[in-house]
């Protein structure tokens, strides 16, 4: 294992403070944030509370930003955060809350876990090959997510499992644009965001717009009164969740190579798992927990295994 992960603390040690602690936050906030969705649920259906949460983040950012003298964004660059911001927030965040309705927040970010090998494979088109060493991650990670997707968790609820998969699809799709913009048939462009945080907070409101809209149409009503518990775990999304961890993350993806900005994967399925069964009272298997396991590894063989 520490051979595995010596690429991860080289990386560590070169790190400016704000990349470091860009990295601490996904690390550590992500993986708590998948029992607050949970408990946001009792009072705010999935697409209300991710679009409500991303479009309050935004603008407090973005006002932020612009007391902060940024400027506002260009005409191409809004319409690069519609694009991100549809898929990253509208597509992915909307359906992990969906999951979360029959699904239990361990088990569903678990799964998760599996996005560096879903990147490893949309990066093929761009000539990125894996490695021995991430072909073998790939290979486990797809053992360990199917294991976990027969378990009693996703086996009772297939719907919640669907819903997952896409969800890790258009995140690592986002992700891997944002990195080496979309493909020559689409344009070729690169998927440039207004300068620091004035991008971030706009592709949170394109997409937090997209996810009211969705629930607009899907006729999403929020639970009145609100349940206090509900509330805070909401704010917290908003605070914590978005402004903090949703820009951290953005900040790793421009700064560092994908092996860091991806190596969130390594803890949030850990902190997930252990929250939802502790804090949640959610039941999990042994047989879910071993799958679980089995995806970390899958990850740090193919975090380790990056160029």
């Amino acid at each position: 294992m520490t051979a595995l992960a010596r690429p991860i603390l080289g990386a560590l040690q070169s790190m400016p403070p704000l990349v470091l602690a860009a990295l601490l936050a996904t690390w550590l906030i992500w993986g708590s944030t998948y029992l607050a969705i949970k408990w946001a649920l009792a009072s705010f259906p999935p697409f209300w509370q991710m679009g409500t949460r991303f479009i309050v983040a935004g603008l407090l950012l973005g006002a932020w930003a612009l007391g902060r003298g940024a400027r506002w964004p260009a005409r191409d660059e809004w319409i690069n955060a519609g694009l991100l911001g549809a898929l990253m927030l509208g597509v992915s965040y909307g359906l992990t809350a969906q999951a979360e309705l029959s699904v239990s927040s361990g088990l569903v970010v678990a799964f998760i876990g599996i996005g560096p090998a879903l990147q490893a494979a949309m990066e093929l088109p761009y000539g990125l090959r894996p490695t021995r060493r991430e072909a073998a991650g790939i290979a486990l990670g797809l053992a360990g997510v199917l294991w976990l997707a027969l378990g009693q968790g996703f086996s009772a609820a297939p719907q919640g499992l669907l819903a997952v998969l896409v969800s890790s699809i258009a995140w690592k799709l986002g992700s891997v644009w944002t990195n080496h913009g979309l493909p020559r048939t689409l344009g070729g462009r690169a998927l440039h965001l207004a300068p620091g945080a004035m991008g971030y907070a706009s592709q949170m409101l394109a997409g937090g717009g997209v996810l009211v809209l969705l629930s607009l149409l899907l006729g999403e009503q929020p639970v009145w009164p609100l349940q206090p518990r509900a509330f805070w775990a909401w704010l917290y999304l908003v605070v914590a969740g978005s402004i903090v961890g949703f820009s951290a993350f953005m900040l790793l993806l421009q700064r560092t190579p994908t092996a860091v900005s991806a190596s969130y994967a390594y803890v949030n399925p850990v902190i997930g798992m252990v929250l939802g069964a502790t804090l949640g009272g959610e039941v999990i298997t042994r047989g879910e927990w071993m799958a679980a396991a089995l995806i970390t590894l899958s990850v740090v063989l193919m975090v380790g295994g990056r160029r």
